[in-house]
């Protein structure tokens, strides 16, 4: 089965409807990003801004100074970058409890282009302290962090994805906010993904069982705070690691755990993401193929790691 996160984002903001301190805020997107499911149940609570993304942050800080849990959704592109000084000066200072939560993120937004193709979002939020940070690997687990990042006091920012992709993680499942899930145990190397990416990890293990290669997989869901536990526990064992995202290679999830491994347990890692370029227009799975995001990339990286920790080039 395969469901949109951004569908179960706007289900889990419709059952938090009816804690009366919600109040949920949109830039003119509501029926892409779903909050007018909210809207449906609980209009008196959804304010819609309008094309105005800098005022909505401002408008998001003034509730929550009031005593208010604001949710605020746009797309990544002008959530994270239009917006970025409100968030830093307005929000993430003064550590107001506003949950920045932004669909269409990364190159599988597909024919909207480089414009509205977020590649840098986790790097420009991970980077502001008291910041939370989080990318669901599915529908299901993006019902489950909304519920999650409702009760955390504090700023977050949650990235989704424009569209459908398969379910991995069960309905009903607990998010915990900094903790990673191995989905696979293996000894020769670790695959640690984040968001749709952690399918293809899964893909991935799968095609380098059949070649003798055990991997072990880990679903990174949040970026911030980082579960180094998890990385030094799991790497320990496996000896080198492989990242997959579909962000920059920049800044995101590889640079995250790359400085975890550095500070705690050197060892070869491979990261897969978009290598410091602008998307383009295009299909979805052509443009996830052309820019290396795809289970094969992940085979061909973990290959390498594999080949780096035992000395060989």
């Amino acid at each position: 089965m395969k469901a949109a996160q951004r569908m179960y984002y706007g289900k889990a903001l419709a059952a938090l409807a009816a804690r009366k301190d919600i109040v949920v805020l949109d830039a003119d997107l509501a029926g892409s990003t779903r909050t007018s499911d909210f809207a449906k149940v609980a209009k008196e609570r959804f304010v819609q801004i309008g094309i105005a993304e800098q005022n909505m942050i401002g408008v998001a800080a003034g509730l929550a100074a009031a005593g208010k849990t604001v949710f605020a959704s746009t797309f990544a592109v002008f959530a994270t970058g239009r917006c970025w000084e409100q968030i830093r000066q307005a929000v993430a200072y003064p550590k107001l409890n506003v949950k920045i939560v932004a669909t269409h993120c990364g190159i599988s937004v597909g024919a909207d282009g480089a414009s509205h193709q977020a590649l840098e979002d986790i790097a420009i939020m991970r980077a502001l302290p008291n910041m939370t940070v989080i990318s669901p690997a599915d529908a299901n687990e993006a019902y489950a962090a909304t519920i999650a990042i409702a009760e955390h006091k504090g700023p977050c920012y949650m990235r989704m994805g424009r569209a459908d992709f398969p379910l991995i993680t069960p309905e009903g499942a607990e998010f915990v906010i900094g903790k990673a899930a191995v989905l696979r145990e293996g000894k020769d190397v670790t695959l640690i993904g984040t968001g749709q990416m952690v399918i293809a990890c899964m893909e991935a293990a799968d095609a380098l069982e059949k070649k003798g290669i055990s991997a072990e997989v880990i679903n990174m869901s949040t970026i911030k705070p980082l579960d180094d536990a998890s990385i030094i526990g799991s790497v320990s064992k496996t000896k080198c690691a492989v990242t997959a995202e579909e962000h920059s290679v920049i800044g995101g999830l590889g640079s995250a755990v790359a400085e975890c491994l550095a500070a705690n347990l050197p060892a070869p890692l491979e990261r897969v993401g978009v290598k410091d370029t602008f998307g383009e227009s295009g299909d979805p799975n052509d443009l996830m193929r052309k820019y290396g995001l795809t289970a094969d990339n992940i085979i061909e990286a973990a290959e390498n790691a594999i080949k780096r920790k035992k000395g060989k080039k």
